[in-house]
């Protein structure tokens, strides 16, 4: 019984402190953006372009109106303690749309944001992160802490760019570089599983020797020589008739190519997987209780290879985006952080494919939004806005995950006896 009353407490007392954070977020949207608001309209266009539909909002009057829908969030929050989920998201989204309206009514360049776009782009920003982030899904729902996605990420875009230059075909590219991202999780694998080295530990290392390596070939290999060793191209685009047409939503999702498709499909593939075939049963298994797994005949090693490796492969492939879409070539250090943005997605997501999808989409806003307000010459300073989707990856796991459970066995070697 006092176990059952436990877990309400908790869930109460975490919903009434975020209520009150929500309340300064509400406060200082509805004050100062109120106040610095100017009196042109804030236009919201509804497709890809500033032209067409769309409905405009005052700016000083949206900033307060928005502001005050976050501060009535945060209320609700803190008197009922209830409703986490809900009143977060509206808060959140009072005070985004409270921000916007000040910075497009004081804007020197334009007073519109194209919704498709700004759909489109944060997709765009979150594909490295949805196959990272189910990288680490494959790889922890197996009991393995995989911190080595940025160093997959970046290994694959490496090695897409270089093989897909060398052959001259970008779906080579692509079979490279997951080849690459699966490369560096056979050393994870074979120093987290064999021989028991601190997984975390070892991934960071990972990362390291990733940055390095691929910093070493770049200079000596990439750089004097890009035509012949830097040029994969960019993948191409296929938009689907009709779909891609529709508003906000058609050019974020049907107006693709192989990394936005591969990732609607990945995640779907993965869901699916993990939770409707037996293979799915046994990886959970062997990440929640791996010694009665393995009573019941599960190889419990070998499955653990196999899936790191397969995270790898997943992981490798995404970062192929950051050479062959992002931009035209490999340069060093371009993921970025990404991977670590991406596990923290997969956190944000507690260790669910879908989860991972959508926290991903979450912190992919933010970078869409630091380049929607980079272009419309925001008067907060650049540095801080390239800040946005960092301070975004701490604050939702840090002040609105709360208490999540990995599986059991992550992170724990299993020595069969």
């Amino acid at each position: 019984m006092s176990v059952e009353l436990a877990v309400p407490e908790a869930y109460w007392t975490r919903t009434r402190k975020t209520g009150a954070v929500m309340i300064v977020l509400g406060l200082l949207a509805t004050i100062v953006f109120g106040a610095l608001a100017g009196s042109e309209n804030a236009r919201f266009a509804l497709g890809e372009t500033v032209d067409g539909a769309g409905f405009d909002i005052p700016g000083t009057f949206g900033a307060i109106f928005f502001g005050l829908v976050a501060l009535g969030a945060g209320i609700a929050m803190l008197v009922t303690g209830r409703y986490f989920g809900v009143l977060t998201g509206v808060a959140l989204m009072g005070f985004i749309i409270s921000a916007l309206c000040w910075q497009m009514s004081v804007s020197p360049v334009s007073h519109t944001m194209p919704l498709g776009f700004i759909a489109a782009a944060t997709f765009t920003a979150a594909i490295p992160l949805i196959f990272g982030s189910l990288g680490g899904v494959l790889c922890e729902r197996s009991g393995v802490v995989n911190v080595a996605i940025e160093g997959q990420l970046l290994t694959g875009a490496f090695f897409g760019a270089l093989f897909g230059t060398l052959t001259g075909n970008f779906w080579l590219g692509l079979v490279a570089a997951a080849v690459g991202g699966a490369l560096l999780s056979a050393i994870l694998a074979v120093f987290a599983i064999k021989y028991l080295v601190d997984q975390v530990v070892v991934g960071i290392v990972l990362n390291v020797f990733a940055g390095g390596l691929t910093a070493f070939f770049y200079e000596q290999v990439m750089r004097p020589d890009t035509d012949a060793y830097n040029f994969p191209g960019k993948v191409p685009s296929w938009p689907i008739p009709g779909l891609s047409e529709i508003p906000i939503i058609g050019p974020a999702l049907f107006n693709g190519n192989i990394f936005s498709y591969g990732s609607l499909i990945a995640v779907v593939v993965i869901t699916i997987a993990l939770f409707r075939t037996r293979w799915g049963l046994r990886t959970r298994a062997v990440g929640e209780h791996p010694a009665a797994a393995d009573t019941v005949g599960i190889r419990v090693l070998g499955l653990r290879y196999a899936n790191v490796l397969l995270a790898g492969l997943v992981a490798g492939f995404g970062g192929a985006y950051f050479s062959m879409l992002s931009t035209t070539g490999f340069s060093k250090y371009m993921v970025s952080g990404a991977g670590f943005i991406a596990l923290a997605a997969m956190i944000f997501g507690r260790w669910h494919p879908v989860g991972a999808f959508f926290a991903s989409l979450f912190f992919g806003f933010f970078g869409a939004l630091t380049g929607f307000l980079n272009s419309i010459s925001s008067p907060i300073p650049s540095q801080f806005l390239s800040m946005l989707p960092y301070l975004a990856t701490i604050f939702a796991v840090a002040g609105l995950v709360g208490r999540v459970r990995a599986p059991a066995a992550d992170g724990k070697p299993y020595v069969k006896g």
